[in-house]
């Protein structure tokens, strides 16, 4: 009997809870993270199997889809409705962050030592500046920004790159095909990939558990609980918008992001799921010229689930404290936020950095952040998750505002789901395979 890459992650994480439970019980603080070490390389090395596909992923399945729309003007109207649902699904988390976190007042019902309000949190938020930014979008070296992942500036190239093979007519189309080709292999590569996609979450779980322990969710309970209750309002927000906007098969998309929410969740990465979310989204129906344009500039300028951890996590410190913050101050927040976190794929540590900056501006402790630190890797694996729901819902919507949207092909039945799962076969090589049969 086969399982599906669902399952087999599900079995996985719960594998990983158990054996850092018994792991932090047994030995002692040095040796569990002694040990916890080795369950981590098996994140690690999945983590960098992944980004090593990312690049060349991203720059490929870009250029040609930008070079398949052909027409500039046609770039730049789906690229204006990309931005205005990213800014409008931005400020939407932002505001439903603030006014979850005023109703259920976790910062009030905490019972923890608070950390000297002069006590650093080790984190520099000079990369927040808006100089920086804007300086950081265009690449010094198409091969440094590769080497390092910069999605944000691999886009950008890709962009300018696209542009100028779109005006060479058929002189372009030798360039268009070696590059789909090598997309192809890369998506290929991606399915031996992510058969060890439960390895990793396996040693990504066992890792936390076995280091921190649960204790630590226990001490956090309520905080931890509201804010996932938060999310999943998120959750229910976007499947209702999604509904509206795309009808019935949003139940199907939804679905088909189960593999890929559940591999963001338990690695807190969302660049391990980019090439299954490229995959899923194609056989939901959304043609990759689209998925491949909207994704890459989605892991800067649609992090949903981030967004929302930005706001009830700074009015959380703020409630701490006892810092009251006014209706007049909390909308300069989410106008603060706005600005700095669409800089937040080049920060590491990007929500805390951007929090601490936040927190700055209204004479809230900077210290509070060292309240949330040892707990922020079990917040993270609810953004990531969420951010991939609001990613994969995205592109969907654009497709079906572009008028491209294979609604019927994205009803897949359970049988052929999961073929599909076990084969890698995208619904197009599906199809053929059924055909000649």
């Amino acid at each position: 009997m086969k399982f599906t890459l669902t399952t087999r992650i599900l079995v996985a994480m719960s594998l990983g809870i158990v054996t850092g439970v018994v792991c932090h019980g047994m030995l002692s603080a040095d040796s569990a993270t002694q040990v916890s070490g080795y369950f981590s390389l098996l994140a690690d090395l999945f983590l960098r199997m992944i980004k090593m596909i990312i690049a060349p992923l991203v720059f490929c399945t870009l250029v040609v889809g930008v070079t398949k729309i052909g027409d500039v003007g046609t770039v730049g109207r789906i690229g204006m409705r990309t931005l205005g649902w990213f800014l409008v699904a931005s400020f939407v988390s932002l505001v439903l962050g603030a006014l979850l976190a005023n109703w259920l007042q976790p910062g009030r019902a905490l019972e923890l030592v608070l950390p000297p309000a002069n006590a650093s949190s080790g984190l520099s938020t000079t990369a927040l500046s808006l100089k920086e930014f804007v300086v950081h979008l265009v690449p010094r070296s198409i091969v440094e920004a590769m080497a390092n992942n910069e999605i944000l500036q691999i886009v950008v190239f890709a962009a300018f790159f696209s542009v100028g093979l779109t005006t060479l007519g058929e002189k372009s189309n030798l360039v268009v095909s070696f590059l789909e080709q090598i997309a192809q292999v890369m998506l290929n590569v991606t399915g031996y990939v992510m058969a060890l996609a439960p390895f990793a979450v396996f040693g990504a779980i066992a890792n936390v558990v076995t280091t921190r322990g649960v204790s630590v969710l226990i001490t956090y309970g309520r905080f931890m609980g509201e804010f996932y209750g938060s999310l999943i309002v998120l959750w229910l927000l976007l499947f209702a918008i999604g509904g509206v906007l795309l009808g019935r098969p949003v139940f199907t998309l939804v679905r088909l992001m189960r593999a890929p929410m559940l591999i963001g969740f338990s690695t807190a990465s969302s660049e391990s799921v980019y090439p299954k979310m490229l995959e899923q989204l194609e056989r939901f129906g959304v043609p990759r010229r689209i998925a491949s344009f909207v994704l890459p500039i989605g892991y800067s300028f649609n992090l949903d689930g981030t967004m929302m951890y930005c706001t009830f996590a700074t009015l959380f410190i703020a409630q701490a404290y006892g810092v009251h913050l006014t209706f007049i101050q909390q909308l300069s927040m989410l106008a603060i936020l706005m600005l700095t976190s669409k800089g937040m794929a080049a920060v590491p540590r990007a929500s805390l950095v951007v929090i601490a900056a936040t927190l700055g501006q209204f004479n809230i402790p900077e210290a509070g952040l060292l309240l949330i630190m040892g707990v922020d890797h079990f917040l993270d694996m609810g953004r990531t998750a969420t951010n991939v729901l609001g990613n994969a819902i995205a592109s969907a919507v654009v497709a079906k505002w572009e008028g491209v949207l294979s609604t019927t092909s994205a009803e897949v039945s359970p049988a052929r789901e999961a073929v599909h799962a076990e084969t890698g076969l995208t619904k197009t090589e599906d199809a053929r395979v059924v055909s000649q049969a």
